[in-house]
């Protein structure tokens, strides 16, 4: 009688421990630094903004990223958004046209040494 309780309480304690587990497991799952979760309401300067980029998922967002580093992330669908990615791709097409690297000079052949006569 007392090995059918022991089961028993070990069934018990031990699908209570996996409960607990799955449920924590799921709800404090580690987000990427690079993940948007909220939501930034202000209107950046665009002045400001280095670069740009989508997210779809936990959120639909667009991530800037301004020229000191700092990441922030905002409703995709808005106005001034746009003309910001805009913007920042007009840059960027700008920058590669500008730092194309330049064909490099052709180097002379080395002369080929001239066999020793004896």
């Amino acid at each position: 009688m007392k090995l059918h309780t022991m089961n028993i309480l070990v069934i018990f304690w031990l699908g209570i421990f996996i409960m607990r587990t799955v449920r924590g497991s799921v709800a404090s799952q580690i987000v990427s630094r690079r993940t948007c979760i909220d939501l930034s309401t202000k209107e950046l300067d665009v002045r400001g903004l280095a670069s740009y980029e989508h997210q779809h998922i936990p959120v639909r967002a667009v991530m800037f990223i301004t020229k000191q580093g700092i990441k922030i992330c905002v409703q995709p669908d808005l106005k001034w958004v746009q003309e910001a990615i805009k913007d920042l791709e007009r840059k960027a097409f700008f920058r590669r046209r500008t730092n194309k690297p330049k064909s490099k000079p052709k180097s002379k052949p080395k002369p080929t040494p001239k066999p020793k006569s004896n």
